[in-house]
């Protein structure tokens, strides 16, 4: 049997599955959730592992940012899942009395996550969360270039989940083709807009619908903070945000800051500060700091360095180590604004800070660029946040900390425009995976006979009324007190 033969296969068991019923189940989706939770306690150990072996993350950073919260989440969804099945109540007009309406919740079907290497299992099982608490059959596609993290989601899903609802198929590009060949009724993908663009031409072939989740260059604002105590605590929540998540690579990291001219000189120097205190003299050793995800992006983050008028901008860092794939926290001042560095989305620990006149004109900076993942701002100026919430779209805005949005059951992660579009995490996780149907019931004892032609202007006033919900003019009417 050859791959594309297996795959139909495979497919075919999934859609068997789902047919069947099971998955629609409360019970079934409990059961799920339950040993999902189980798979992520007991093999800690092993997640810790890969995520050590594929990125160089300390297993501190790897419960903080992909354990801890997925078992926060999961734990979330059985909380929640009683609710979230259960219908609501929908108003019908007037003219449809004696009636009664409700949404009721429905799975997609069989959907498809394509996930990404820099959160391997944080993006792949954040939506499986969604696509289990919903209802659906699943496959999810890890990253090749996370091949030790996509091995234990491969060899631990089979063995916890229900292998004949929930399937994982490693692979590259060959196989992601052969899946996207296929026909689902949901695809989930997270990666870059380029691989977005080839994936929304499949999904386009059955009318697939389809939630990307990207990247973009995030910036964060720093505005002249008044006290010593917020500086330090700004300091380290920017660095943490940047160097010490995943070295940069991550789509909701600090891309570049902003900051105004007078203050900029300060910045540097509490930002030196703070990395020797968080970072060491000697980065690498402390082990605090993953590292580059493979030769090609190392490469790649090399030649943004390398661009003229950017090594000049240098101010700290810029040290590589190539064999280790280790690259230093690099700061920059003022590198040129159409170099890669300002326009590219870095993907990597090299901060470049811009300069602007005053704080405000940071807000015509990002308004000129495409539209943000994620703005930050550093500030405890109530009329500038005001400002830059509703003069910027982005899809959010943190004010004073970063990425504490990723961990945030009750709101909604997502982008808008180039960073992406759809929403997920929490009760966003169900609903992404769901189908809101509509259900109105209504009963035989009463029919308004202004519904039905010949039409007359009686009738037109008598649904003008109905459709303003007015009762006491359409008994005035009916009762000929008043005129149509």
């Amino acid at each position: 049997m050859d791959c594309k033969e297996t795959l139909e296969s495979e497919l075919n068991e999934l859609r068997n599955t789902f047919n069947s019923g099971i998955t629609k189940q409360e019970s079934w989706r409990r059961s799920q959730l339950k040993a999902l939770l189980s798979l992520l306690e007991e093999k800690e150990d092993d997640i810790f592992k890969a995520l050590q072996q594929d990125l160089g993350k300390h297993r501190i950073e790897a419960f903080r940012d992909e354990v801890g919260p997925l078992i926060k989440s999961v734990n979330y969804a059985l909380k929640g899942l009683k609710q979230w099945m259960s219908s609501k109540k929908a108003d019908l007009p007037i003219a449809a009395f004696p009636a009664r309406a409700e949404l009721v919740p429905e799975p997609l079907g069989v959907a498809l996550v394509i996930s990404s290497w820099n959160f391997p299992f944080g993006v792949s099982l954040e939506p499986l969360v969604g696509a289990i608490a919903a209802g659906n059959a699943v496959v999810l596609k890890p990253s090749e270039l996370a091949p030790a993290s996509s091995s234990v989601l491969a060899n631990t899903i089979h063995t916890y989940l229900d292998n004949k609802a929930i399937k994982v198929i490693q692979g590259g590009p060959s196989i992601g083709q052969k899946l996207l060949q296929q026909k689902w009724d949901k695809i989930f993908f997270t990666g870059s807009a380029k691989v977005a663009r080839i994936v929304m031409t499949a999904a386009a072939i059955n009318l697939t619908p389809i939630t990307v989740e990207l990247g973009g260059k995030c910036p964060a604002i720093v505005d002249s903070l008044s006290s010593s105590w917020d500086k330090e605590i700004a300091m380290k929540r920017i660095l943490a945000a940047k160097f010490g998540t995943c070295a940069g690579q991550a789509c909701i990291a600090i891309d570049y800051i902003l900051v105004e001219k007078k203050f900029s000189a300060t910045l540097v120097k509490l930002l030196k500060a703070s990395i020797l205190s968080m970072f060491g003299e000697n980065p690498k050793e402390l082990n605090s700091i993953g590292r580059i995800i493979n030769n090609n992006h190392f490469s790649r983050l090399r030649k943004l360095l390398d661009e003229p008028g950017v090594k000049a901008s240098i101010v700290h860092g810029g040290s590589l180590d190539e064999d280790a794939l280790f690259m230093e926290p690099t700061l920059l001042v003022d590198p040129p604004l159409k170099s890669g560095v300002m326009i590219e989305e870095i993907f990597g620990p090299l901060l470049p800070i811009i300069t602007v006149e005053k704080i405000e004109d940071s807000i015509e900076i990002i308004k000129s660029r495409p539209r943000a993942l994620a703005i930050y701002a550093f500030t405890n100026n109530e009329n500038f946040k005001k400002k830059l919430v509703y003069e910027t779209s982005s899809g959010s805005v943190i004010f004073n900390d970063a990425i504490i949005q990723y961990v945030a059951d009750s709101l909604p992660f997502g982008g808008v425009g180039e960073c992406g579009f759809g929403k997920y995490h929490g009760k966003f996780s169900f609903d992404v995976f769901s189908h809101e149907k509509a259900v109105a019931r209504r009963s035989f004892l009463l029919d308004f006979w202004f519904r039905y032609p010949p039409w007359n202007d009686k009738k037109l006033q008598l649904f003008r009324s109905a459709y303003r919900f007015n009762y006491l003019e359409i008994i005035l009417i009916l009762l000929g007190l008043k005129k149509s």
